[in-house]
């Protein structure tokens, strides 16, 4: 089946999954405010300390180690919170998990709006990290497991345009606010987040469950009524197929793993999924995006203006939020995801290290050069890493392990970002380093590693089933060969089930014999 197929018989399908991941757009805005919020005069004057700039004028920083502190403490939580979220929404599934994650960060946001120090945006950013935790890899869970073929790469992939679009609203507002010149001029940002939690409330009541999660949890009929509500038409015999196909896939992970535990990550082919996975969620975090993480308070220490830094700002999260439609286009076109991680992570690092070189001249010129270049940087990264990681680790993990690989995968990823942010800020802050554009080399390096370790480990999971995945992996396939070598996964399940067949003949009076023979046809 074609892109334009898949969305023509499925447009239901792509409707709760994109309204799902909607909590993106949420948690992007949220990020956006506080960590370009350091760039804001008003914002440093009230939060910040006093100190003689370059120029010899008197101005006001936030210091280094408050502005780490604070990145942090979200990053602390939120490794709690998506390792919880495996075991959460294992249990309770993903329409209740985000039900009560909203009622608890609408809570939470009356801390950002009433802050009147730093303490107080360190709590608000430590307790709303919990569920900031559970909506960065719930969604993309969510996505894969409502998502036909078809339209698997685009669904998971959608929650990459939900960070770029709600960085850009977040962007866009602080922008506008700029010109407001009100002593307090951060609440109006912090209050609109309440905008977000009762949409999604309504959407998380309606929305149908998992059908994978509810296979997973013997409730098969509940997950016939999920499937008929994400296919359209007369689906009866496409519902039964699949519904076959997840019992099917379910039945023979159980037949291969002991449980669905955190320990289980660890065990067999398992081992080299996980450590894909984790592989996928590392290398967006060392390829260098963590300049744009502060990248309007880069620009402005690489001698920008206040205004302009912001507008530079808008520009790139521009490209975060069309970036993702080009990444479809080039997944559509048949590109797989491993060629998009390698060549992605080869012009980023190219580009990182010309704004190195660059930030040695030290003049306006060579200022505005390094904010232009920046951008040829953020298309690399949303055409390609910031894109397809959302649909490699979503694909990768057995659907047993799913939530919990995908979890745990995203926990590593915050404690690389936790590790980053404690040096980060002292790279760019000038009362501390003060290595300015020069942080790119650093940067630079760390992209070329994440290049290495693409070749030589990441394998492309395009086209393939879930179960052929697992067949592959069962099979020790390298990386390299995943797409080049065949698999008659049927004949596989024949041996297995011939298999299962003597052990029963041997002991026709067991009963659990007979229970497990069951299990495995």
């Amino acid at each position: 089946m074609t892109l334009r197929q898949g969305l023509k018989q499925y447009p239901k399908a792509c409707f709760w999954s994109m309204m799902i991941s909607v909590a993106v757009i949420m948690e992007a805005f949220d990020l956006t405010l506080l960590g370009n919020f350091y760039a804001y005069p008003t914002f440093r004057k009230k939060f910040g300390n006093e100190y003689i700039n370059k120029d010899g004028e008197v101005d006001w920083q936030v210091p280094a180690s408050w502005m780490a502190g604070i990145g942090n403490a979200a990053g602390v939580t939120s490794i709690l919170g998506v390792l919880l979220n495996g075991i959460i929404a294992e249990r309770f599934g993903y329409r209740r998990t985000t039900f009560w994650a909203l009622i608890w960060l609408t809570g939470v946001i009356f801390i950002f709006f009433f802050a009147q120090n730093k303490g107080m945006l360190l709590a608000a950013q430590f307790c709303a990290g919990f569920v900031w935790g559970i909506f960065q890899t719930l969604t993309t869970t969510y996505a894969a497991e409502v998502a036909p073929l078809p339209l698997r790469g685009i669904l998971t992939t959608w929650v990459n345009a939900c960070w770029g679009i709600g960085q850009l609203m977040g962007i866009a507002l602080l922008r506008g606010n700029l010109s407001q010149h009100v002593a307090d001029d951060q609440k109006i940002p912090f209050a609109l987040q309440w905008v977000w939690p009762p949409i999604l409330i309504v959407v998380a009541i309606f929305a149908p469950e998992s059908p994978w999660w509810l296979v997973r949890r013997g409730r098969v009929e509940e997950a016939r009524a999920s499937l008929h509500r994400l296919y359209s038409g007369d689906a009866t015999e496409e519902v039964n197929n699949a519904l076959a196909m997840m019992e099917h896939t379910i039945a023979m992970e159980e037949n291969t793993t002991k449980g669905s535990s955190y320990l289980e990550l660890f065990r067999g082919t398992n081992l080299r999924r996980t450590e894909i996975v984790v592989g996928c969620w590392v290398v967006q975090q060392m390829c260098g995006s963590a300049f744009m993480g502060n990248s309007t308070y880069f620009l402005q220490q690489a001698g920008w203006s206040v205004e302009d830094s912001f507008s530079m700002t808008m520009g790139s999260h521009a490209i975060n939020a069309g970036g993702t439609f080009i990444a479809w286009g080039l997944i559509g076109m048949g590109i797989g995801r491993r060629q998009l991680y390698f060549w992605g992570c080869a012009w980023m690092c190219t580009v990182l290290l010309i704004i190195g070189g660059i930030s040695f001249i030290g003049t306006k010129s060579s200022s505005l050069a390094i904010g232009i270049i920046l951008l040829t940087w953020q298309v690399a990264y949303q055409f390609t890493v910031g894109t397809v990681c959302y649909s490699l680790v979503a694909e990768i993990p057995s659907r047993r392990l799913a939530i919990k690989s995908v979890n745990f995968g995203r926990g590593c990823y915050n404690i690389v970002g936790v590790i980053n942010n404690s040096y980060h800020p002292y790279m760019l802050n000038p009362t501390a380093w003060g290595w300015g554009g020069k942080t790119a080399f650093y940067w630079g390096g760390t992209c070329l590693l994440c290049m290495v370790w693409i070749f030589f480990r990441l394998p492309e999971p395009r086209g393939l089933t879930f179960y052929e995945l697992n067949a592959r992996f069962e099979a020790k396939i390298p990386a390299r060969k995943f797409q080049t070598t065949d698999i008659d996964v049927w004949a596989k399940d024949e041996k297995n089930l011939g298999a299962a067949h003597k052990a029963l003949n041997k002991q026709d009076n067991d009963v659990s014999a007979g229970a497990n023979y069951k299990t495995v046809v």
